[in-house]
């Protein structure tokens, strides 16, 4: 769908064209994990391996579930925020935060594996984007943001003492850095790290659509640090170039992981060259004159110490992306799935090449939105298509099973059973939020199907979804402009013999809260009668 790579020494940004926000990683010997968001998607908290730095893929996900029960239910907004990877003594370590719960810390051997359960380390609200640091007299420490929404204040970070073990906080916080004091509003999203000497923190300020990447350095853990801006958007395209992660390689070069909200698609993951003057560090390429750098749109590749021809057709390091097309051949749920809140393992099945999705109960009035049992993905292109096969037979009276996109603006298509007759709903709605408390204005249209509508006794049905940039506008945020701002649209459309598609409605595409849209599919019961059926997906494929 989207390659980072171009196959001639060469790479392009963004590396993923998909929302994976607030990216952390880290190098162990020749092997690149990364870390990201997922906020009250389940699982939650993706890990994602790379080789090269440029070719990625994921590979497991730290929590099965999302700590704490109020998650069984969509909490848009919550849940995961911000997280860290990091490496000491033979175990990788996430720390991630939940604003409303705490800062947890969950850790593993094998990070292919499975991941301890989570201990949450400073309960309550307010702290975000936490990130430990082990120096090298055995003494650790966690560095951590703030969230106003939760406490009342931000643009500060917090320095505390960390039992070595990660699994506990030691003695008073002290406050290190206050952005609204110095013209670094919204300073968040700390990485701690130690060279030559110096402590430096990676902190981003500014605000997501409008920021810059700031460092912090002092030669005291707990400060003061001095501050300078090391890269912003300058003249590129790539507006706030935001939060992210210091890598090397294993030739001693140095690069950085950041992520840039292009809107609807969420929030899509650059690589940068880094370099150093003067002990700072500068990221992206800096003009004559300017002791900053700008994000860069095409470079060479990382030296991970191997030649272009070792490189080629090494299995080792295959050109790659996330996967997107599930054909459900295997016998667990493909890892581009997340559910819209902690799933129950009744809610669907895999075999025969099928995955069958049982239909799950909602409240009366209940907007699809809030269903707990989507099934969703992340745009994986700024523009795509997929088509989704599904057989309806299995439907019960009450049932409701078919495609959805998940935004501030959403819509469904789907096939609905009613008293014996059977109907092609087209459905949208746009999310509103009170504080964190949402609730949606939907609007449904019907069209009767007969028996002698589908084409089999599966009462096969094709749903089509589509994603096509239409234009680029200029936004004003915090009254500042934002510039090129990608304009996409959503059309969903309907085929009973897989050939001839019927075009039911199109939508603007506008993000969800935090996160970019997602896509994927449904079946629910409306709970006015007794039981509930099924459909079976036969595949979802992209192009």
């Amino acid at each position: 769908m989207w390659i980072a790579d171009l196959e001639n020494g060469n790479y392009r940004n963004p590396l993923l064209y998909a929302d994976y926000s607030d990216p952390d990683a880290i190098r162990v010997g020749d092997d690149y994990f990364m870390v990201a968001s997922s906020f009250c998607n389940a699982p939650a908290l993706p890990l994602l391996h790379s080789k090269d730095l440029v070719n990625w893929k994921v590979v497991n996900y730290v929590l099965d579930k999302i700590p704490e029960f109020r998650y069984r239910n969509p909490m848009h907004g919550c849940g995961v925020w911000a997280p860290s990877i990091r490496y000491h003594e033979g175990t990788y370590y996430v720390c991630f935060p939940m604003p409303d719960e705490g800062i947890y810390m969950t850790t593993t051997k094998d990070p292919f594996g499975k991941w301890s359960e989570p201990v949450n380390i400073r309960p309550g609200a307010g702290w975000i984007d936490p990130c430990p640091f082990w120096d090298e007299d055995g003494k650790a420490y966690l560095v951590a943001g703030v969230a106003k929404s939760r406490i009342g204040y931000k643009s500060v970070l917090h320095m505390v003492e960390m039992q070595p073990d990660g699994m506990g906080l030691i003695g008073e916080d002290v406050r290190i850095f206050d952005g609204d004091t110095n013209g670094n509003v919204t300073t968040e999203g700390p990485k701690m790290h130690k060279k030559n000497g110096w402590y430096y923190v990676f902190a981003p300020a500014g605000g997501v659509k409008t920021g810059w990447q700031l460092v912090l350095r002092s030669k005291n853990v707990f400060g003061p640090y001095e501050h300078k801006v090391v890269m912003k958007q300058g003249d590129t395209l790539v507006n706030g170039p935001h939060q992210g992660a210091w890598v090397d390689t294993v030739t001693g070069e140095d690069w950085f992981l950041h992520f840039q909200d292009v809107y609807a698609a969420g929030r899509i993951v650059h690589l940068q060259p880094m370099h150093w003057e003067n002990e700072w560090p500068i990221i992206g390429v800096n003009k004559e004159g300017n002791d900053y750098g700008e994000p860069v749109m095409e470079y060479k590749k990382p030296n991970v110490g191997k030649t272009e021809e070792e490189l080629q057709n090494n299995p080792l390091y295959p050109v790659c992306e996330p996967d997107t097309t599930d054909e459900f051949e295997g016998d667990s749920l493909g890892l581009q799935w997340q559910w819209n809140a902690n799933p129950d393992i009744d809610w669907y099945e895999l075999g025969n090449s099928k995955i069958k999705l049982n239909a799950v109960p909602s409240v009366p009035q209940r907007p699809i939105s809030d269903y707990r049992n989507l099934l969703l993905q992340k745009w994986p292109a700024p523009e795509f298509s997929c088509i989704t096969k599904m057989s309806f037979a299995g439907l019960q009276d009450g049932d409701t099973a078919g495609i959805v996109s998940l935004g501030m603006e959403y819509s469904a298509m789907a096939v609905s059973k009613k008293n014996g007759s059977y109907a092609i709903e087209k459905i949208t709605g746009i999310q509103n939020f009170d504080c964190d408390v949402s609730y949606a204005d939907q609007n449904k249209v019907s069209i009767s199907l007969t028996d002698s509508d589908f084409k089999d006794r599966e009462k096969t049905v094709f749903l089509k979804y589509e994603v096509k940039c239409v234009g680029y506008v200029d936004n004003m945020e915090m009254d500042i402009q934002v510039k090129h701002v990608p304009q996409e649209t959503i059309t969903m459309s309907y085929s009973l013999d897989g050939e001839e598609f019927k075009e039911a409605f199109t939508i603007n595409a506008k993000a969800g809260r935090w996160v970019g849209v997602k896509n994927g599919v449904f079946c629910n019961h409306d709970n006015t009668m007794n039981g509930g059926g099924y459909v079976e997906v036969d595949y979802v494929r992209y192009q």
